[in-house]
C-alpha cells in the first residue's frame, strides 16, 4: 500500500559545511535515502560526493551532478517542441550539487543552488544511464547464413502496396533492420520505378558514380564491377571516410548466362571469429586499414581515401555496427606496427575464412522487377561472372535518413 513521501533532508547550508570539511579528508561522502517508488518497484538514492547512486528496477546507476543539471528537462532548460537543449552546458558549475533529494511520483526530484527545480523520471534515467545502455542492444538483428535466412521465409515487399501503404513500408524496413537485406518485387524495370521505390524510404545519396547509376559491361568506369568478371565478397565504398550506408540493385536486363549476386551476413561471421578467437576480433576492431579508389580516366579522375578498423563496435555495449572489407580497395597497410603485421594478418585470414564458407554464402539471382536493399554495414554482395548483355541500375541511400524513417514508424533502429 502506498503511503506519503516523506523526508528530513538537511539544510543547505549544513550540507555546504560537511562538503568542505570532506574535501579536506579521504572519507567519501555519502548519504542514504530509501524510497518506495511504486507498490512493485522501489528506489534507493546514495548521494555521493561526485554522483548520484540510484537503484530501481533492479539495476544500480551512477549519474554525474553536472550531467544532471545538463540534462534537465524543464521549460527553461530543454525545448521540448524542438527537442533541442536551452540551458548553456558552459554556463554550470562543474562542482555543482543538488540541495535537497527527493522521490515523488516515480520521479526524482533535485532542487539546485539558486532555487532551480529539476524533475527526471525515473524510468527515463533508468533508460538513460550507462549501465542501462551497456545491457540494452541499439539495434536488433538476427545473424544468419544462407540456411537460417532461408528458414525464415521472409516474403518481398510488393510494389504495388510499398508505394501506397505505410503498413508495408514499415514491415519492409522491419525485415532489413534485422537481417540486412530486404526485396521488393514487381518494379517497373526502369530507372524511374527505381528511383521512386528508393524514396520511399530514403534519400539518394549523391557520390561520384552518380545520382542513380545505370551501367553494363562497358569499363566505362575504372572499376571491375564495371565486367563480366566474377567478384568476390565487399562491401562499397570503403575508400569513404563514411561508408554508403545502402546499396540498392535493380537487373533490369538480361541476356545471357550466369551474373548470380551473392550475399553474405559479415556480422554473423564477425560473430563467429569473436567467439572463437577474441583476441583476433578485438585485433580487428582496433587496428585502422587505408581503403583507397585511384581513378584516372579520359572522363573521370578521383582519387579517394577512408580509414577505419574492418569491425567498428560501439564501446559501450560492444555491438558491432559497420564492417569494412574489400580485398579489391585495400591500400597499403602502414598504419600497423611491425610487431603486429603477421597477427593481423592471421586475424584477417581468419575473417576471411569464415566469410568464404559455402553454408555462409547467399545466392539470388536478379531479375527484373525485384529490387535488392543491401545494408552495406554489414552485408557483403558480390557475384558470379556472366555473359551477355547485363543491365543494372541502382544508388546509394543515406544511412541516417532510412533509420530514421525506421524510427518514425516506431521501430528500434
Amino acid at each position: 500500500m502506498l503511503g506519503t513521501l516523506k523526508r528530513t533532508v538537511r539544510p543547505a547550508l549544513q550540507q555546504a559545511q560537511l562538503l568542505s570539511a570532506l574535501r579536506h579528508t579521504h572519507t567519501p561522502w555519502t548519504h542514504k535515502m530509501q524510497v518506495r517508488a511504486c507498490a512493485a518497484t522501489s528506489a534507493t538514492l546514495h548521494l555521493h560526493q561526485d554522483c548520484l547512486e540510484l537503484n530501481y528496477a533492479g539495476t544500480q546507476m551512477h549519474f554525474n551532478y553536472v550531467w544532471l543539471r545538463d540534462h534537465c528537462r524543464s521549460v527553461s532548460s530543454y525545448n521540448s517542441q524542438t527537442n533541442q537543449r536551452n540551458l548553456d552546458t558552459g554556463s554550470i558549475d562543474l562542482n555543482i550539487r543538488p540541495d535537497h533529494t527527493a522521490v515523488e511520483d516515480d520521479h526524482l526530484v533535485l532542487s539546485w543552488p539558486g532555487g532551480h527545480v529539476s524533475k527526471y523520471s525515473l524510468s527515463w534515467l533508468a533508460e538513460n544511464s550507462y549501465e542501462g545502455k551497456k545491457q540494452s542492444t541499439v539495434q536488433p538483428r538476427i545473424f544468419w547464413n544462407s540456411d537460417i535466412y532461408k528458414s525464415a521465409n521472409i516474403p518481398s515487399a510488393k510494389w504495388d502496396t510499398f508505394m501506397s501503404c505505410d503498413d508495408e513500408v514499415k514491415k519492409f524496413l522491419q525485415n532489413y533492420l534485422l537481417y540486412g537485406i530486404a526485396f521488393v518485387d514487381d518494379v517497373p524495370a526502369t530507372v524511374e520505378a527505381t528511383e521512386a521505390v528508393t524514396q520511399r524510404v530514403s534519400l539518394i545519396r549523391e557520390t561520384t558514380y552518380g545520382r542513380m547509376w545505370c551501367f553494363t559491361s562497358d569499363f566505362s568506369r575504372g572499376d571491375t564491377a564495371y565486367s563480366q568478371l566474377a567478384l568476390d565478397r565487399h562491401t562499397d565504398t570503403s575508400y569513404f571516410q563514411e561508408p554508403c550506408g545502402i546499396q540498392v540493385f535493380h537487373c533490369l536486363k538480361h541476356e545471357g548466362t550466369g551474373g548470380r549476386t551473392l550475399l553474405v551476413d559479415g556480422f554473423y561471421a564477425a560473430k563467429t571469429l569473436r567467439q572463437r578467437s577474441p583476441e583476433n576480433f578485438e585485433l580487428l576492431s582496433r587496428v585502422p586499414i587505408r581503403h583507397e579508389y585511384i581513378e584516372n580516366t579520359d572522363n573521370h579522375r578521383n582519387h579517394m581515401t577512408g580509414i577505419g578498423p574492418v569491425v567498428n563496435v560501439y564501446p559501450w555495449n560492444n555491438e558491432m555496427y559497420l564492417i569494412r572489407y574489400n580485398n579489391y580497395d585495400r591500400s597499403v597497410i602502414n598504419t600497423i606496427p611491425h610487431g603486429v603485421v603477421q597477427q593481423w594478418y592471421v586475424a584477417h585470414r581468419e575473417l576471411t575464412t569464415e566469410l568464404r564458407r559455402p553454408e555462409n554464402e547467399l545466392w539470388v539471382k536478379l531479375s527484373p522487377g525485384k529490387v535488392i536493399f543491401i545494408d552495406n554495414w554489414r552485408v557483403m554482395h558480390g557475384r558470379e561472372s556472366f555473359t551477355g548483355l547485363r543491365q543494372l541500375c541502382g544508388c546509394y541511400l543515406t544511412r541516417d535518413d532510412v533509420l530514421s524513417t525506421a524510427r518514425c514508424f516506431g521501430l528500434q533502429a
